[in-house]
């Protein structure tokens, strides 16, 4: 049944998104020409759909996307890594036991909670010590996203590190390796597949993520590289704007295009990431 449903989704989304072709021209969807006063035409990257000239360029949507989800994924990467290592060659059995089932909690937290925390407590924060250019800002919303992501691969890091057969271990251990280097040289590098695909799948989720980038960012649409600078994600985009449109009006179509971007970004990121664990299982198993 669950199946069924996602088919039925699929195909409503691509349905809906296609008809945008049949209004707008491919080319509107990357940037508008506007013409100037010398009557020569200047390529404006703007998604401004309720202008009297409407402007539909993704641009700033996926510039936006990515300027909360790549900060955001090296900050989880970091912390999630090395909390997984923790959990997987280091805790004691007790705080493992402990600490994992927490981890996991922890990312069963509502985005809108962060979100809000974000809003509340983080933006002052940031103001008071980094005085940002805008308070709601890219940076912002990339930290709340690490929130969510560090359990992510924290808790597939330490998956993947189990998965090594622990002859690894003991025979390294046997040629003088300490710890760290054991760890480091040997465990890392086996279970590098793993590890990346858990990165993988954690900007994926943050690609994916709404209601952290729609109340931390400050939902501008600016065509920015500035972490400081207030941006507008494709998925704030949808969540803020379809309650407003017109069925069946540009704008409306031009949302669900952007849908089948997001749906295919997405798409693509897990599939890579299902191919490298399955790799690396049958590797495992040989």
């Amino acid at each position: 049944m669950a199946v069924v449903f996602i088919a039925l989704i699929f195909i409503f989304l691509f349905k809906e998104g296609f008809k945008a072709l049949d209004h707008i021209h491919v080319s509107d969807f990357i940037y508008y020409n506007q013409q100037q006063a010398n009557n020569t035409l200047q390529k404006v990257y703007e998604w401004y759909p309720t202008s009297s000239i409407e402007r539909y360029s993704l641009i700033p949507l996926i510039l936006g996307s990515l300027l909360t989800a790549i900060p955001a994924t090296i900050i989880s990467t970091i912390f999630g890594i090395a909390a997984g290592i923790y959990l997987a060659e280091i805790a004691h059995p007790k705080v493992r036991e402990f600490l994992k089932p927490a981890i996991e909690l922890f990312a069963g937290i509502p985005t809108v909670v962060l979100g809000f925390l974000m809003l509340v407590v983080g933006a002052t924060l940031i103001n008071d010590f980094l005085n940002p250019a805008n308070r709601l800002n890219a940076f912002l919303a990339s930290l709340g996203l690490s929130f969510v992501i560090i359990p992510i691969i924290a808790s597939l890091t330490e998956d993947s590190l189990h998965s090594i057969p622990n002859e690894l271990r003991m025979a390294s251990y046997g040629l003088g390796a300490t710890k760290w280097q054991t760890i480091s040289r040997v465990i890392l590098p086996a279970a590098f597949s793993g590890v990346s695909a858990s990165v993988i799948l954690g900007f994926g989720r943050a690609i994916g993520e709404t209601m952290i980038v729609l109340m931390a960012a400050g939902n501008a649409a600016n065509l920015t590289t500035d972490l400081f600078r207030s941006v507008r994600t494709m998925t704030a985009t949808i969540a803020a704007e379809m309650g407003e449109v017109s069925q069946g009006s540009n704008h409306y179509y031009a949302l669900f295009f952007i849908g089948i971007v997001l749906f295919t970004i997405t798409f693509f990121l897990n599939l890579i990431a299902e191919v490298i664990i399955n790799k690396m299982r049958k590797k495992n198993r040989l």
